[in-house]
């Protein structure tokens, strides 16, 4: 199978989830910027979880372009994600509606735990379907970045018991941390499709 509609299916039930959350925000009834105020926490939570949500679709995309086939077994790994990553308006609207109270950012960070989790499982089950000298191996390498960041949201949540300012700065510093550009799979996926071309060129040539 291709990859098409599963990327159509995943991009389809991101937006929607980013619309859910965007319209969980109420519009404040006052006329002037200080009626803005009580949605300071809301608004700085939804702006966490967008980002999040953006990280996740960007390597989504780009480990899709990486991927030459799937199989029924990654079509449920992908759905699992998708579960995951449908509970983050929920958790994001508990959080911000309670000012990150302690067992708000408890769930926040369980939600992205299992999401990196399910992430993780959503690989492995791609490189057990495409090969071990597939594109995708090549490109996903040792993925230290995948490795560190469920210790980081570990921290987060045992954080959170004692103080959610601590257990919020981590869930920030993960996100930091995946925006730092990481251009493995696209240099692969570029490489291969200019390999390709060279090899179409020579061809047309002889």
């Amino acid at each position: 199978m291709k990859t098409g509609r599963l990327e159509a299916f995943s991009d389809g039930v991101l937006a929607i989830i980013i619309t859910i959350m965007v319209l969980e925000i109420k519009v404040p009834h006052g006329k002037d910027i200080a009626s803005l105020k009580p949605l300071i926490p809301i608004l700085l939570s939804y702006v966490l979880s967008f980002v999040y949500l953006g990280i996740y679709w960007n390597n989504h995309h780009h480990m899709l372009n990486a991927t030459d086939k799937i199989s029924g077994s990654v079509l449920w790994a992908n759905l699992y994600l998708l579960f995951w990553l449908s509970l983050v308006p929920f958790v994001t609207g508990w959080m911000g509606e309670n000012h990150f109270a302690s067992d708000t950012m408890v769930m926040y960070g369980v939600v992205l735990l299992m999401a990196a989790i399910a992430y993780w499982i959503l690989q492995r089950t791609i490189i057990a379907k495409n090969g071990k000298n597939s594109t995708i191996v090549k490109a996903v390498g040792n993925n230290l970045k995948g490795k560190i960041s469920p210790v980081f949201y570990i921290i987060g949540i045992v954080s959170a018991f004692f103080n959610s300012w601590i257990s919020g700065g981590v869930y920030v510093l993960v996100a930091l941390i995946w925006l730092v550009p990481d251009k493995r799979i696209e240099r692969m996926y570029d490489s291969s499709e200019g390999d390709e071309v060279h090899e179409n060129t020579k061809k047309a040539v002889l």
